[in-house]
């Protein structure tokens, strides 16, 4: 399990990991000597059983937000801190709506340095803090008074640590390998290290990969996971890689960069997505509002472009185009965080939906009505939407690589939809059965009445054919199609005309 911490500077996040675990997560010359927090640290805590709990300490100033955001994303389990001589701060108020944002659904609120509050402050602070977490997935949170100078509630809370580690389901490792790099350094006999949460999938000592969205082919020479040896890194753990190649060296990997199996990357710089507006928004959000994007750890800026008629209010939801500075590497599915040009306030978040969106013809309604089969989180219940949407096909190959689907995931969704496919190019067409019989028949119908109308002509024209035919596939595409019914028997080729065989 990956906990997080969360809440305003100098509320004692740092002090309550190392009562938690004994580590010191200010690593930094600089936080010893400004005694604050401005990077991410990390430590963990062994669970009874053999396993261990990772904790990813953020700094709470708000000039740091950026960082904070590095280390929530692909936590399982946040504690947001607040001081009970302080209450209830900005920055409190922050990073509890970017954990809600990212989906966080699990965590605890501790009401620290308790020592320094009597009976009354404590009740008026834990009232503050429940009126600020309601509608909050926190709203229902474990709230535990705590103190790191005599020790109240430590116990209890490292007590509910591991009963909450006991009780979370190990992610899933099905998919590819993706990790989120959040330190890249190098160790004296030992090459360049890249640390961060694996996203999804697994690998091995031995694996290829690549650095994305940058290309740089990379080999796995070793793995620590959850800070011991590993032959192999798993969905939900910290890892930190050991790797090798040509051009592989510290400089060359930095935060926000994503370690991935090398049939995932396909960097996006144009992103249909989700949007959450907060409402505590200043302003409606308009055409191409300038905004830093916060995806894992990266950030990079973008502009939000309004897929509806209307600007998106505060509390308001759209879906809209993501039109990024730079190319990102990311899935669909994932979670993201906007924040304004001069990183002083969040504005939203959601999902990202497509990683192919078009620059052109955005808003018509075939294309929205495509966005609304994205959104659905199930691969196969997206695919089944996708070919039910005009224009009734897709590229499979890309929807498994966006979606971060193994191979064996991508032949169970062929299987279980029962996909016809055909491969052109790059690409892999897929159509339902359904579809591809009404094609089959409505192809047969158009030659024989097109013989019976022109008696004397070899066959109906390719473009001719192609663009009355539903789904109207592309050229390419459609010239493949033919072949393959040519080769089945079922039409014949002369030339550049089809006709019915005879």
């Amino acid at each position: 399990m990956i906990v997080g911490t969360a809440g305003h500077v100098d509320h004692g996040k740092t002090a309550l990991v190392y009562a938690l675990t004994g580590i010191d997560t200010d690593r930094l010359q600089e936080e010893k000597t400004r005694g604050m927090t401005i990077d991410l640290g990390f430590a963990y805590l062994p669970v009874p059983g053999g396993d261990s709990i990772g904790f990813v300490d953020v700094p709470g100033h708000e000039r740091f937000v950026h960082t904070m955001l590095a280390g929530a994303s692909g936590i399982d389990f946040v504690l947001l801190v607040v001081a009970a001589d302080d209450g209830v701060m900005p920055q409190t108020r922050e990073h509890l709506a970017i954990v809600d944002l990212l989906g966080v659904k699990r965590g605890a609120v501790l009401l620290t340095k308790c020592d320094l509050a009597g009976p009354e402050r404590r009740t008026a602070v834990t009232n503050d803090i429940r009126s600020v977490l309601a509608g909050t997935m926190l709203a229902e949170a474990h709230l535990i008074p705590v103190s790191v100078v005599t020790g109240e509630g430590i116990d209890e809370l490292r007590y509910l640590l591991f009963e909450e580690a006991s009780h979370l389901a190990r992610r899933a490792v099905s998919g590819r390998f993706r990790l989120a790099v959040d330190r890249s350094f190098t160790l004296r006999g030992v090459g360049t290290v890249v640390t961060g949460t694996v996203l999804s999938g697994s690998l091995g000592v031995g694996d290829n990969v690549v650095v994305s969205p940058s290309g740089l082919l990379a080999r796995v020479r070793s793995i620590h996971a959850q800070n011991r040896p590993a032959e192999r890194g798993r969905a939900g753990d910290r890892c930190a890689l050991n790797l090798t190649g040509e051009r592989v060296f510290k400089d060359a990997i930095r935060r926000g960069d994503v370690i991935v199996d090398p049939e995932l990357h396909a960097p996006s710089d144009r992103i249909d997505a989700s949007l959450r507006v907060l409402p505590g928004e200043r302003k409606p959000i308009g055409q191409w509002f300038p905004v830093r994007l916060h995806h894992a750890a990266t950030e990079v800026g973008a502009r939000i472009v309004l897929l509806g008629d209307e600007p998106i209010g505060p509390g308001g939801t759209a879906n809209v185009q993501l039109v990024l500075d730079s190319p990102i590497a990311a899935a669909a599915g994932d979670v993201y965080v906007v924040r304004d040009t001069s990183a002083q306030r969040t504005i939203g978040g959601g999902h990202f939906l497509d990683l192919r969106a078009p620059s052109r013809k955005r808003r018509a309604p075939e294309r929205l009505i495509q966005l609304d089969a994205h959104a659905l989180l199930a691969p196969e219940l997206a695919a089944a939407a996708l070919l039910d949407a005009p224009p009734h096909y897709f590229d499979l190959k890309a929807f498994a690589r966006d979606r971060a689907l193994s191979d064996c995931e991508t032949k169970g969704l062929i299987d279980q939809l029962g996909l016809v496919r055909f491969t052109v190019g790059e690409m892999l067409l897929v159509l339902s059965p359904e579809r591809w019989l009404r094609f089959k028949r409505d192809l047969a119908a158009t030659l024989v009445t097109f013989h019976a109308d022109n008696p004397d002509l070899p066959g109906v024209g390719m473009e001719r054919l192609r663009i009355g035919l539903d789904p109207r596939l592309p050229a390419s595409s459609f010239i493949a199609v033919l072949r393959s019914l040519s080769h089945a028997g079922e039409v014949a080729l002369d030339g550049a005309c089809a006709t019915t065989r005879s």
